[in-house]
């Protein structure tokens, strides 16, 4: 067979915004150590467009050619092109930004008609309580009130940023801020543009990722039917994870913006007229066009439509992709969060009235596609299954890949560190029977989009990078960069000799290019050809990099480490004094750490503000494989005191403290801290009634292994048909006398908890 073909026809010129699931792993933005060089199908090349970056999480090509990048902390970055390697800081947001968690700067898009209109659009975690100022918190969350116990309340906001002369943003001009948020992940999400010229925004539940959260921890929002500090109780309940359904709520209730996708006029923040609920009182329904979304981290616009497709991160089972058929039709979309999961009713929450009114024919709008936790999302990819988190999002919309690829729906999973292709049918729609791996063992992909050339562009918020994705079907092979360094380390002054002589191209014919970054500044513009020399004259450690081109324009890079003024390994050395290995932790318990660094070179400890630490979490799933959650980092200290997190087993903390000496040089040092668990028992009277624990369903007897102090969310399904004769039985009591629906703390030692049911008669009605 020949090389496949590639259609001629013109790119779309509109740029698509892809947006944002924190979350991403159930719980949302998942930190894990770079991952090897990613995998991709033959003829494509995967390549750094920028690197560089502080925990990037989205990314926008302007159509002048400037690229911003948004990082997590709160920064926006603009670079000139792709092809600038030095960012200017386009906004500093961090002061009102709560970088926690999954909580953070995460969506970024850039008005179609920049720079005529010189806007820039951001969504973020707004660091302030519903009504208060910024900063509430800061990038933390004390005990009490503890960000997985009752929470540390925070809102998100959507901003326009306006450029000025400069270059930068001279004003933030706010255009939505709310979604209520008690817990650290399923915050703000995706801004983008859509092909009606109106701003599309989304953004999360905000309620707990732990247990099925219907606001019986303090209601901090003032979910009806109680007031702000009442524990809400089923089956009335209208908070936490329910309040993703607020459109259904009566009349006169508040509708908020948790678990909704909006549409808003850019200049205002205002719902656009035409808009479902565009005649209602309510100033949040009039934004909404769907809703009963879980974590909408990202989605996109279909080209040469108004189809809106998004992402939903699920809970334990179920990665959703979902398709709004038009966002400009009167139709509000409600994908059935938190009553459905995938296709399936989610159990967790499915005793609840709101659930009820649902599923008794008031519509669920199923999911386009849903993929299991525990199955290959296509068969052979090599992607591990268990966790899940889909996390970007995106439409072949250029003429530069192969016509398989025409109008295929790219989209990401973060926990997998995958990119899969959903190429279309026959019929031109992506078929889920036509799904084949795209990137593999990509570091953290928390955004996919188009961006110039039609190539394909991914946000890898692991290694720092937006990687670009493309592809040569002209036979031509990219050449192979090498280079060496005499000497790589001595004092200074230091003069080395470098060769990319080694460098080769498998094309015969084809000559090579040279350039050089002798200062490691990112920039090739210190030398051309292949043996250049540089003497440095400071103490320093210098990552040089080398670029060779091929004849037909295709490069490669490659780096040499360069140490001047001490032996290369002489870094300094980390120490972790407290806490110990030997520390099994419970849930929100204080943990104290302290360490120190000694420098090698004199002997010497370096001071506190030298040291950074770093909190993560890791959770693993059943085939073994795990993902890691960043917590919380600790600047210039050495010492302070964290609390235990709470998060469902098998999970354990990991500490890492890392030192940098006056020269640059770095060393790190990771514990691991595992934590005290205890097993809870479930059983029935009569035997075999299906309980909910954290919503998973299973029928008794059965065991569940969680940490000690967890705070797991238990149910009995009522009625149900139990005993020899299978007869339909009511739920009566729980063992330790909760509500059919309610929360337990998980005790030091087993302990079990009995459903007790009665069998259902004229005396005892069902």
């Amino acid at each position: 067979m020949g090389a496949p073909t590639v259609r001629v026809r013109s790119r779309f010129r509109r740029l698509l915004a892809a947006s944002s699931a924190v979350v991403l792993g159930v719980t949302g933005l998942a930190v894990v150590p770079a991952a090897p060089a990613a995998a991709v199908p033959a003829g494509f090349r995967d390549t750094v467009a920028i690197g560089g970056l502080s925990s990037p999480t989205a990314a926008a090509f302007a159509p002048d050619g400037r690229v911003f990048v948004a990082e997590k902390s709160g920064i926006v970055k603009v670079f000139d092109s792709l092809a600038d390697p030095s960012a200017t800081v386009f906004a500093d947001l961090r002061k009102q930004t709560q970088d926690f968690w999954d909580r953070g700067l995460l969506g970024l898009a850039v008005d179609p008609e920049f720079p005529a209109r010189p806007f820039v659009y951001v969504s973020y975690t707004y660091d302030a309580e519903p009504g208060g100022k910024a900063p509430r918190w800061g990038d933390a969350c004390p005990t009490p009130p503890g960000a997985t116990d009752k929470g540390c309340v925070v809102t998100g906001r959507v901003s326009k940023l306006t450029m000025g002369g400069g270059g930068t943003a001279t004003k933030e001009q706010p255009l939505v801020t709310g979604w209520c948020q008690q817990y650290p992940s399923h915050t703000i999400g995706t801004v983008a543009f859509g092909p009606d010229g109106n701003l599309y925004v989304g953004g999360g539940d905000g309620a707990s990722f732990n247990f099925a959260d219907q606001g019986q921890v303090g209601n901090p929002c003032a979910d009806p039917p109680g007031p702000r500090g009442s524990d809400l109780v089923a089956p009335n309940a209208e908070g936490g994870a329910l309040r993703s359904q607020s459109p259904q709520r009566p009349a006169g209730q508040p509708v908020v913006l948790n678990g909704a996708i909006l549409r808003i006029d850019p200049d205002t923040g205002a719902g656009v007229a035409g808009n479902p609920f565009a005649s209602s009182a309510d100033a949040n329904a009039r934004r909404i066009i769907a809703y009963g979304l879980r974590n909408q981290f990202r989605f996109t616009f279909r080209p040469g439509s108004n189809e809106l497709w998004a992402g939903d991160v699920g809970w334990h089972d179920w990665e959703e992709i979902n398709r709004v058929a038009d966002v400009t039709d009167r139709v509000a979309e409600n994908f059935g969060w938190p009553c459905y999961e995938g296709n399936d009713r989610q159990t967790g929450y499915s005793n609840l009235d709101r659930c009820q009114s649902l599923y008794s024919g008031a519509g669920q709008t199923a999911p386009y596609h849903a993929y299991s936790h525990g199955g290959a999302v296509a068969n052979g990819d090599g992607c591990a299954a268990g966790g899940s988190s889909i996390s970007g999002i995106a439409f072949e919309s250029g003429d530069s890949y192969p016509s398989a690829y025409d109008g295929a729906l790219f989209f990401a999973d973060s926990s997998r560190g995958c990119i899969w292709a959903m190429r279309t049918s026959v019929m031109g729609d992506p078929s889920p029977s036509r799904i084949t791996p795209f990137v593999t063992g990509a570091s953290i992909p928390v955004q996919v989009l188009a961006g110039p050339g039609g190539d394909l562009f991914y946000v890898a918020l692991g290694s720092g990078e937006l990687r670009r994705v493309s592809y040569r079907d002209d036979g031509n092979r990219p050449p192979v960069a090498r280079a060496t360094a005499k000497p790589s380390s001595g004092p200074a002054p230091l003069t080395v000799r470098f060769d990319g002589g080694g460098s080769s191209d498998p094309d015969s014919g084809d000559t090579l290019t040279y350039a050089w970054d002798l200062d490691g500044d990112g920039a090739y513009d210190d030398a051309a050809g292949p043996k250049p020399t540089r003497t440095y004259s400071d103490t320093t450690v210098v990552e040089v990099g080398l670029r060779v081109t091929d004849s037909q324009g295709v490069s490669d890079t490659t780096k040499v480490s360069v140490t001047v003024g001490s032996p290369r390994g002489d870094g300094p050395v980390p120490e972790i004094d407290e806490p110990t290995g030997s520390l099994n932790w419970r849930v929100g318990q204080p943990v104290r750490f302290s360490g120190k660094a000694v420098d090698p070179r004199n002997d010497a400890l370096l001071p506190a503000s030298a040291l950074s630490w770093r909190l993560a979490i890791r959770h693993c799933v059943a085939d073994g494989s795990c993902h890691t959650h960043r917590l919380q980092d600790f600047n210039g200290v050495g010492s302070g005191t964290f609390t235990a997190p709470d998060h469902e087993y098998p999970s354990y903390l990991e500490l890492t403290l890392m030192a940098k000496d006056s020269s640059g040089r770095t060393g790190t040092r990771t514990m691991e801290l595992r934590p005290e668990t205890t097993r809870l028992d479930f059983t029935s009277s009569p035997s075999g009634a299906l309980l909910s624990v954290a919503g998973s369903q299973q029928r008794t007897p059965f065991s569940r292994t969680v940490i000690v102090g967890s705070n797991n969310s238990i149910s009995a399904a009522s009625p149900q048909r139990l005993g020899v004769f299978n007869t339909k039985h009511a739920f009566t009591s729980w063992s330790d006398g909760g509500q059919r629906t309610h929360n337990i703390t998980a005790p030091a030692g087993p302990k079990e908890y009995r459903a007790n049911y009665s069998r259902c008669s004229a005396e005892n009605p069902c």
